[in-house]
């Protein structure tokens, strides 16, 4: 039986992992196992920059928050190695693993979770292959401002016209 203190540590790392998991929009489980520490270091700094929070689990811990925040589907999936990539950006985290999974052939995606739900590697891989928020929101923007856009030219080749049509005029009573 652990001491009180190591129980009470653990409890608390289930705790934080449990946070962790239920304020993530998505995060992927990944099996690191053979990655030497030049990459895994590389493939740490640049999910940072990506605003991804990466970091080794332990199976046990790992179960006991999914289990408290209802992603019991992850259970299966939670042995060997395991890393967790998780973010608030639903895209950021599928991405970011997927890249260096393309890279590496020792990353392999074990699962993912998208807003409560447990998703295959496939789904992952497919969720990676969306564009990020910002683009999405960038296309959208760019769809409402196309008809103003078009409006404007319209408009412009009205007065465009009018200009043309009083500039001849002008010249046709210049020369009588």
């Amino acid at each position: 039986m652990p001491s009180n203190s190591v129980l009470l540590e653990k409890q608390q790392i289930v705790a934080d992992l449990a946070a962790k998991l239920q304020n993530a929009s998505a995060g992927v489980l990944v099996d690191y196992r053979g990655i030497n520490v030049a990459d895994d270091t590389a493939m740490r700094a640049d999910m940072r920059k990506a605003g991804v929070d990466y970091a080794v689990v332990k199976n046990t811990l790992t179960r006991l928050a999914a289990k408290q925040v209802g992603l019991d589907g992850l259970d299966e999936c939670l042995n060997g190695t395991t890393a967790m990539a998780v973010s608030e950006d639903p895209v950021a985290s599928a991405k970011a693993i997927c890249e260096y999974a393309k890279k590496n052939d020792k990353i392999k995606i074990k699962a993912g979770f998208v807003d409560g739900r447990v998703i295959t590697p496939e789904e992952v891989k497919a969720l990676a292959e969306l564009p990020s928020k910002e683009v999405l929101i960038a296309k959208v923007l760019g769809g409402f401002n196309a008809p103003i856009s078009g409006l404007v030219n319209v408009l412009n080749g009205n007065i465009r016209g009018l200009v043309v049509a009083l500039n001849a005029i002008a010249e046709q009573k210049q020369s009588a």
